[in-house]
């Protein structure tokens, strides 16, 4: 009787399967890497190296609450005015005094988290489409900012705190700002796998209905899951404003495409309940070597915007078609 020798290796093609656009991102990491190489022979130096992960910090914390809205088959298109306001809300605390400079930080995220989870009631539970109900924050955040401001740009300067985070270096030569998304990615990896709340995002993203008849409250964990990331979208804006010095109108307008771009490199399934949060690192980083490239290649920003709506569009029809497959 022959042996069927076929079985044994299907879980490996399989695992490599679902691991490949992760393979492929860090490949392309490598690829721009010597690409940028020809460009600047600094481009491969330890401390041009490092100050791009710093940059891709910002992004990555932003881009892990995106991942986990993406994860339940939602989007958030709120992203660039909550970082705003983050921002603005914890260089605004700052004027009042040591206890404005102690709590700027969380308050600048509770502002994000608050709006946020007004997002997620509209979606879990008053059932309106998330595109609509971000879409709308945003204008919202966009209005009460620009009251806020009388629209000049902002007078408040970020903290003693907000800078340190953002620019110091609390260990040796390695940024605050790295240290700080490691901080946050450690987290996130542990919730999504090891927490029964991570099983419910995937869950969800699945197929909700079902998640639901499985005991998992969908309504509530959704409506946290957009307070997330509202907060996430938040402390990016205080990183953001403390590695600026201050805040400055419309600065999250450069990051929704890149934080969805980031998260769809990596394997997320903009259709939600399948990704990884390593490719959602190495989606973040891509982004980061490709917006450095650009600026050597002196692209125009329109010209980067367009190839990550090519990106995000593209990424969208592979998986689109291989979950209609399934």
């Amino acid at each position: 009787m022959k042996q069927d020798t076929a079985t044994p290796q299907a879980p490996m093609l399989l695992h490599l399967r679902a691991n490949l656009p992760i393979v492929i991102s860090f490949a392309c990491i490598i690829l721009l890497l010597l690409l940028g190489s020809l460009y600047s022979e600094n481009f491969l130096s330890p401390d041009y190296l490092i100050q791009q992960l710093k940059v891709a910090s910002f992004l990555g914390v932003i881009a892990t609450g995106m991942m986990l809205i993406i994860l339940m088959g939602q989007i958030d298109l709120s992203v660039p005015w909550l970082l705003t306001t983050g921002a603005m809300m914890a260089s605004a605390a700052t004027a009042f005094g040591p206890a404005g400079e102690f709590l700027a930080v969380p308050f600048g995220v509770f502002c994000g988290f608050a709006m946020g989870m007004v997002s997620g009631v509209g979606v879990a539970y008053l059932r309106i489409p998330a595109m609509i109900v971000t879409l709308a924050m945003n204008v919202i955040a966009q209005g009460l900012m620009v009251a806020y401001t009388g629209g000049f740009s902002p007078s408040d300067t970020a903290s003693s705190g907000m800078r340190y985070l953002a620019t110091g270096n609390l260990i040796g030569g390695v940024p605050n700002a790295i240290l700080v998304w490691i901080g946050i990615g450690a987290l996130a990896v542990f919730v999504l796998n090891r927490t029964t709340f991570g099983r419910a995002v995937y869950a969800i993203g699945n197929r909700e209905s079902a998640a639901f008849l499985s005991g998992a409250a969908t309504q509530r964990l959704m409506m946290f899951g957009f307070g997330i990331s509202g907060a996430l979208a938040a402390f990016g804006g205080v990183l953001l404003a403390g590695y600026a010095g201050k805040a400055a109108q419309s600065m999250g307008d450069a990051y929704l495409l890149p934080s969805i771009a980031a998260v769809v490199l990596g394997g997320t399934s903009i259709l939600g309940g399948r990704g990884n949060y390593l490719g959602t690192v190495a989606g973040v980083i891509l982004v980061t070597l490709l917006q450095s490239i650009l600026s050597v290649m002196q692209i125009a920003e329109f010209g980067r915007q367009i190839i990550y709506g090519l990106v995000i569009v593209t990424m969208l029809l592979l998986y689109g078609r291989e979950r209609a497959l399934r």
